[in-house]
């Protein structure tokens, strides 16, 4: 059971089917998810009409209609602020601006591979290509970060087709994979044991004095508190073995099989490795 608008609903069955997700869901099992349920739903309307079936009751009068570890005062200047920027058109998204974002992508990733063909893989050749292909990747990062937002496009259905494209094509990694996780981290953001992007012990890190103690009592038997401070490390390189692989072989079938879409920039890669040995190999024939 979650609340949404002092109404309560029963989802227990639903989650399975839930778009975005069953943990998401199940994250707000016993709590308010109405601030959640706003800032993931653009067309609330068409949702609504899902939530009548599964709608069990509303909260008492005297029930707070907000989750217990927020302070009223601070949620409601949040939702004011929220309506204000809502009625400035500041969510409202530029489409000339992300269509430059997209070209200048394809431009960059294009341009890595044409100078080391043309120039070779020399040294200088090689750094340049190097840094146009990075800039390239971190950039595509961020705009499939918003297309997996649904920030793009009107429709969903344009923004997760286009995700795929720049994600799962350009990148190699699945578009489901990241939404999976991405998702939880935004409805409980930096909520232990909630949001992935803590789930990185014992096997990397461990943050914060909290989980310090946690973790060594899992693993000494005895409270021992780890000399850690408590922010965040993040390192991307070093997050894909922990919780990469595994959510990978933890998802449904019918979202593992767009992975299939990643094998286009294997073949890509390899495909310009064996031009640029090949034409490696001619010049130094010649010489």
């Amino acid at each position: 059971w979650l609340v949404i608008d002092r109404k309560v609903y029963d989802v227990s069955r639903f989650s399975k089917q839930h778009p975005g997700g069953s943990r998401v869901i199940s994250h707000y099992a016993g709590q308010d998810a109405t601030d959640a349920f706003v800032a993931f739903h653009n067309d609330k309307s068409l949702v609504k009409k899902y939530l009548k079936s599964l709608l069990i009751g509303e909260l008492a009068p005297d029930q707070p209609s907000f989750e217990s570890n927020k302070k009223k005062s601070l949620l409601e200047d949040f939702r004011e602020l929220r309506c204000t920027i809502e009625k400035m058109g500041l969510l409202r998204p530029n489409y000339v601006f992300f269509f430059l974002i997209f070209l200048h992508l394809l431009v960059l990733d294009a341009a890595s591979w044409l100078v080391v063909w043309y120039f070779g893989i020399s040294l200088v050749p090689f750094l340049v290509g190097i840094a146009f292909f990075t800039i390239a990747q971190i950039q595509m990062g961020w705009f499939q970060h918003d297309l997996g937002h649904c920030s793009v496009f009107k429709t969903p259905k344009w923004n997760r087709l286009l995700q795929i494209v720049v994600i799962n094509v350009l990148k190699g990694l699945p578009a489901s994979w990241w939404n999976h996780l991405h998702n939880q981290h935004h409805a409980k953001p930096n909520c232990f044991r909630k949001d992935p992007d803590l789930n990185m012990h014992p096997l990397l890190f461990s943050l914060g004095k909290t989980l310090s103690v946690e973790v060594s009592i899992g693993m000494a038997g005895e409270a021992k508190v780890l000399k850690t401070e408590s922010y965040r490390v993040r390192v991307s390189g070093l997050q894909l073995p922990h919780y990469n692989v595994f959510s990978f072989f933890s998802l449904e079938k019918r979202r593992r099989s767009s992975c299939l879409t990643i094998i286009s920039i294997n073949i890509s890669s390899v495909t310009v490795y064996i031009l640029l040995f090949n034409q490696e190999e001619k010049v130094v024939g010649k010489h």
